[in-house]
């Protein structure tokens, strides 16, 4: 019988694991599913840019006088301003009251009375603030024999000077967004392929075709080959998901295709495949301990739930603090530097030094654990039965 080199039987194994996995329907159904979600998600931002600075407002009275001034006012702090005439102060009150307005002004310019239907905004109270004192002013310079505009000219162009330690990253919320959602994609793509290589696992062990496998190729061999199959079906449909994602953000404005959007794409693949190495050796290693499906959640319950603690407190310290201490100390712990890292460098806020030494860690401890994960697998995956201690399994 021919011989198969090492590499050679790890990528059969690999190539068998990618072959039927990319051709199941649950592979197809939740990609969809997630395309659907991530698509309304991206759709629904767009909405509330689009609404979030802008205000109808409906005039009645005199204060139909002051609508350019409105527009121009709001247009100086980035509020779109749309303004309506309303003839009967009793419909306006009813348009307010169903939200088709956000507010309706009555009195005159200088003593602007404004209805809303619970609260105004911060901006527009501001706009309409600014108005009114512009009117007041006005008139008494006009009492007092001076033109308002040459006044006014005098004033404006009295600017505090500014001076920045650094120049300000006009992409920085857009990071910030990129950065969460890069997070939030890897955990999910993480945990989900991880449990997929341990139900594999416990799968052809009670099946006992891991027997006949193991007649041809070693231990080690067979659980890389399904990590490294699995991780690039999981690879396939992160890098399907965020291509599309990154094209309807670009169509609807919610995100532009700059370097940040590709670059924030390009290492949350690189931090995806490190992740997964690292994390999916153990599902598979602890998913070598039962020969029940049902046994599986109780060999990998552990590991969820680090990685689900860790993410939890990450995300939180990334989105309140993301050039915190705790965010940058979480970053480079090798468990968690997968979903924290890529985030950190979508958002901008990482050190070169910091990236490099993430790196060395999380390779480090790749291959830390797919030593002890392969211990563990051949010294457990032949044993049927009851459930084997981890302490025997890594004894041998």
């Amino acid at each position: 019988m021919k011989t198969v080199s090492s590499w050679r039987a790890v990528w059969l194994i690999a190539k068998r694991e990618l072959n039927t996995r990319l051709r199941t329907r649950s592979f197809v159904v939740g990609t969809a599913v997630l395309l659907v979600i991530l698509m309304g998600y991206v759709l629904l931002q767009s909405t509330l840019a689009d609404n979030q600075d802008k205000s109808k407002i409906g005039l009645t009275g005199q204060t139909a006088g002051i609508a350019q001034q409105l527009q121009k006012a709001g247009e100086a702090i980035g509020e779109k301003i749309e303004t309506v005439t309303v003839a009967d102060p009793a419909q306006g009150k009813t348009q307010v009251e169903s939200g088709d307005l956000d507010a309706l002004l009555s009195g005159n310019a200088t003593e602007l009375k404004v209805l809303v239907k619970s609260e105004l905004d911060t901006k527009l109270r501001t706009v309409l603030n600014g108005v009114s004192q512009q009117e007041v002013l006005n008139g008494i310079l006009s009492e007092a024999q001076k033109s308002p505009d040459e006044v006014m000219r005098t004033v404006g162009q009295t600017q505090v000077e500014v001076d920045s330690i650094k120049p300000p990253d006009p992409e920085k919320s857009q990071r910030m967004v990129i950065g969460l959602i890069v997070a939030v994609l890897l955990y999910m793509s993480i945990v989900t392929y991880g449990t997929l290589v341990a139900q594999g696992v416990v799968e052809e062990k009670s099946s006992r075709v891991v027997e006949i496998l193991l007649s041809t190729v070693r231990p080690w061999h067979l659980l890389l080959g399904k990590v490294i199959g699995l991780g690039l079906v999981g690879l396939t449909q992160l890098v399907i998901i965020g291509g599309a994602g990154l094209i309807v953000a670009s169509a609807t404005n919610v995100l532009t295709l700059s370097g940040v959007a590709t670059g924030a794409l390009l290492w949350g693949v690189v931090w995806y495949l490190l992740g997964f190495l690292l994390y999916a050796t153990v599902y598979g290693a602890m998913g070598s301990l039962v020969s029940r499906q049902e046994d599986t959640q109780s060999v990998i319950g552990p590991v969820n739930i680090v990685l689900i603690l860790g993410f939890v407190v990450g995300f939180n310290l990334l989105a309140q603090s993301p050039e915190g201490t705790g965010t940058k100390i979480l970053s480079l712990v090798p468990l968690l530097s997968p979903v924290l890292m890529p985030a950190r460098i979508a958002a901008g806020t990482v050190e070169v030094w910091e990236v490099a030494l993430s790196l060395g860690l999380t390779v480090g401890a790749i291959a830390l654990f797919t030593w002890l994960g392969a211990r563990i697998y051949q010294n457990s995956v032949l044993r049927v039965g009851s459930r084997i201690k981890l302490s025997e399994a890594l004894k041998g």
